[in-house]
Parts: C-alpha cells; sequence; structure tokens
C-alpha cells in the first residue's frame, strides 16, 4: 500500500481539488493521510466531509505545529510500505501513484523516487521556469546527486519513499532548514539511492504565500547551512584543506559564513581580486589551484553558464566532478 501524507494550513480554496486528484489515481492500494495543522478556514472541514464517503481518506486534526511536527505525526500514522507526498494545493495526474510504485519495485535499490513536475498558478518567472528546467533534467541518480549540493534535486510533492529506509535515517527532523532537502541530504549520506519518474505527473502550483516563499526556514542563508553542514559529513569529511572557486555575490555569501574549517583559498578569474583577502581568505587565480586531490574544490558561482565554463577549464586539467571538486551553487 502506497500512504499519502498531505499536510494542510488554511488551504480550503485548493483542498478538494488535490484530494480528488489522489481519489483519481488508477493505483488503487493507497491510503490518504490529511492532516490539518490548526487550520481556521474551512480545510478540516472539507476533508472530513470527502472522508465520509471515502473510507481510504483519514482526517488528523491537530493543534498548529508548523510543518515538520504535522509531516511526523502523519508519517508516522502511514500504513504502507511507501510513503507518498501530497501538498494541498497541487495536483497529481492519475498515474503518478502506479508509475512511481512500479519504479520503486523496479528498482528495489532506490529510497526515493521522485517525478517531472509543470509549474502552473500565478504568473511564473524566468527565473522559476530555468529551475523547473534544471529539475526536471535531473532524471538518474547520478545526475541527481552530482547536483545535490546545488538545490533540493527532488520536488517534494512528488517524494514517494520506501518505508523501511525512510525509518532508517530518521524520517522527517527539524534543524530549522528545508525539511525535505534535509531528508535527501541523509539519504545520500546513507549510501541509498534516487530515481524519478520521467514524466510530468504533478502539477506545482506557483502562489506568493506558498510556504517555501515565506518561511524563514528555506531563505538562502538556511540552505547554505544545510549544505555547509553536510558537506563537513561527505565530500569534505577527513579532508586537511579544502578551496572555493568563487568570490562574486554568491560565493562571498558563501565566504562570510565559513567558520573553522574554512576555505584556503578563493579562486576567481578577476585579476582585479587576485591577491587581495574577502573575509580574511586569499584570493587566487585559477592556474594557483593545487594538483586535482590535493584540495577538494567546492563552486559557488551563481552566473549562467558559469558551471560548463569552470567544467571546461578543471576536467582537461585532471579534476574530475564529485572527486575533486563539487558545485554549491
Amino acid at each position: 500500500m502506497v500512504s499519502v501524507v498531505l499536510p494542510c494550513f488554511n488551504a480550503a480554496p485548493t483542498l478538494a481539488e488535490a484530494i480528488d486528484s489522489i481519489r483519481a489515481q488508477t493505483w488503487k492500494d493507497w491510503e490518504l493521510i490529511v492532516l490539518d495543522d490548526g487550520s481556521s478556514d474551512n480545510s478540516v472541514r472539507i476533508a472530513e466531509a470527502i472522508a465520509a464517503s471515502e473510507p481510504r481518506v483519514r482526517v488528523v486534526r491537530s493543534e498548529h505545529v508548523g510543518i515538520v511536527k504535522a509531516l511526523q505525526r502523519a508519517c508516522g500514522d502511514a500504513r504502507g510500505d511507501y510513503i507518498a507526498r501530497m501538498d494541498a494545493d497541487d495536483l497529481a495526474a492519475p498515474t503518478r501513484l502506479a508509475k512511481q510504485t512500479a519504479l520503486m519495485n523496479r528498482e528495489p535499490h532506490v529510497a526515493l523516487s521522485g517525478t517531472l513536475i509543470e509549474m502552473y498558478g500565478a504568473p511564473i518567472g524566468q527565473g522559476r521556469r530555468r529551475y523547473e528546467k534544471w529539475i526536471n533534467g535531473l532524471l538518474s541518480h547520478e545526475d541527481i546527486v552530482r547536483e545535490l549540493f546545488i538545490e533540493c534535486p527532488l520536488p517534494h510533492p512528488t517524494f514517494m519513499m520506501r518505508r523501511e529506509a525512510f525509518d532508517t535515517i530518521g524520517g522527517y527532523q527539524d534543524h530549522g532548514w528545508p525539511e525535505d532537502y534535509d531528508l535527501c541530504m541523509r539519504i545520500f549520506c546513507a549510501g541509498a539511492r534516487f530515481a524519478k519518474v520521467p514524466e510530468m505527473l504533478l502539477k506545482w502550483r506557483e502562489r506568493p504565500q506558498r510556504l517555501s516563499m515565506t518561511d524563514p526556514r528555506y531563505s538562502d542563508a538556511s540552505f547554505r547551512a544545510l549544505k555547509r553542514h553536510y558537506l563537513f559529513r561527505s565530500y569534505l569529511k577527513g579532508r586537511p584543506s579544502f578551496h572555493q572557486w568563487g568570490a562574486g555575490e554568491v560565493g562571498k555569501r558563501w565566504l562570510r559564513e565559513w567558520t573553522d574549517p574554512s576555505p584556503a583559498a578563493v579562486v576567481d578569474i578577476n585579476p582585479r581580486k587576485v591577491g587581495s583577502t574577502i573575509h580574511g581568505i586569499p584570493v587566487i587565480a585559477p592556474q594557483d589551484l593545487p594538483p586535482p586531490g590535493e584540495s577538494y574544490v567546492v563552486i559557488a558561482v551563481g552566473a549562467r553558464g558559469a558551471r560548463d565554463e569552470i567544467r571546461a577549464w578543471l576536467n582537461p586539467r585532471g579534476h574530475k566532478e564529485l572527486d575533486h571538486y563539487l558545485f554549491i551553487a
């Protein structure tokens, strides 16, 4: 069985449509746990009215505890071998659960799968469209891991998790940063695998009030804190030294926030910066980087096209992505 967990808070305008998209699934062996997180609107009454005629829908009332505790409780009530996520303002395609379940059954080493998404709703700017293209372009485990430290490469509302793996890593946890990204990082550090169904199986509603747009836990600073935490538990673990590439706008934010250890130096292509220090860290030219394997390189550059340019510089000089360098922005 697939347990679909759907926490909601004041979601009355969209909740029924989201629930109906689960009821319309071609995969019939599911339960939907709607956890109302202390809504002050009609959300709980809408959910309970649907549950009255649909035994697979369970409604759990809660005082307002926030997204992480709501997810913890809903997942704790789940009875399925798989746990899938759903948001109260999104729409699942009718074959979503069937196709993700087939993938998980076919690939027993996959702990977490997702799907492609289509953004809709409020006007969507070029930046969000680029993000949609980026996240939909990461399909294989290798693609996802390669870009894991850039951003969360699987959209949270598309998650389907193997219950055993979910429990093994400790489920959702609250560290003051994005709970979905944190879960992905712990799955990665545990050595488990990711996958993605290469089809658009979720319509992801854009709206200014979306939690990921308003809550401090999803701020840029919170993302960087999460990445630093897991860098020192993965690629930088046990490294005697590391370098940062990038002293522009994005790179300076990273340089300001490193504590101990911090980069031995920061690489930048601007000759006016080379030889100076930024937040106490010396700036060097690319050609002054140590040889491959001597010092790991984390790359914090936000300019469009910069990743390909940096790969084109590093790879011919013997640097191998993930083994010797990693993009973190």
